[in-house]
């Protein structure tokens, strides 16, 4: 198993040639490249010694690129503004940069939810029994991924519209999404890295009133198999998400 160290720094990777020197500069929409010269890859613990750069341990990520599996260690360089490092979008496009680091790259991009928690008038709360996805069987609160170009409070309020058919306003006092209106500020946000191939996960969690009657909800077909109102006790017992529960577990 190789083991690579993965050093960034406001938005800069320090990356190697495959002689180990450096730093390393990608150019962006290279396809063809000589291998022997201009192969770009992540620098091991041992050459780093070389560059006389001190850094701390963040986490360790290991996935399989092919057929090999590699260690990625993470971690914070402990120095100033690495203005001759490669700046870490660049890497996507260039062919001669090594795959483990565009994957290690790619893994520290976070996947973005959104959630809403819609409380209705004796208090409870209403959730979602979903038929796909990662939680194929289980109750959630509304919500899914946030599209490109889309503000978290929009995600909220299109991913309830379209799992149940209910029509929700999220408060934004500050007009984060234009007009300000209401009272209620923020989100519950939570960051995660779940398991050990290092994928990043960010939710928004709203928290919104609405007195739906069952016969106002409408269950998306192919993705919520019902839905129902409950207390705040029962959601959380019936919650499987880390996300889910810790919003439901800070409900005033």
């Amino acid at each position: 198993m190789r083991k690579h160290i993965y050093l960034e720094s406001d938005g800069k990777l320090l990356l190697v040639y495959g002689d180990g020197t450096g730093p390393a500069i990608p150019r962006s929409g290279r396809v063809g490249f000589d291998s022997n010269s201009e192969f770009i890859r992540l620098p091991t613990e041992e050459e780093l010694v070389n560059f006389g750069i001190e850094w701390e341990k963040i986490r360790t990520n290991k996935f399989r690129v092919g057929q090999e599996d590699h260690i990625v260690v993470h971690g914070k360089p402990l120095i100033d503004w690495p203005g001759e490092w490669a700046w870490k979008d660049s890497v996507i496009s260039d062919n001669a940069v090594d795959p483990v680091a565009r994957e290690s790259v790619y893994r520290t991009i976070h996947r973005v939810v959104s959630k809403v928690l819609i409380l209705n008038s004796i208090g409870q709360v209403l959730m979602a029994k979903v038929s796909r996805g990662f939680f194929t069987g289980c109750w959630t609160l509304p919500g899914g991924f946030v599209d490109y170009g889309e503000h978290p409070r929009e995600a909220a309020v299109r991913e309830a519209m379209e799992e149940l058919g209910v029509s929700i306003v999220i408060d934004d006092p500050k007009g984060e999404t234009g007009v300000p209106h209401g009272e209620q500020d923020g989100a519950f946000i939570r960051e995660e890295i779940f398991n050990e191939d290092g994928i990043n996960w960010i939710s928004f969690t709203y928290k919104c009133k609405g007195d739906f009657d069952v016969s106002e909800i409408v269950p998306k077909d192919d993705e919520i198999e019902e839905a129902r109102w409950f207390s705040i006790p029962d959601a959380i017992e019936k919650a499987v998400s880390i996300f889910d529960i810790e919003a439901l577990s800070r409900v005033e």
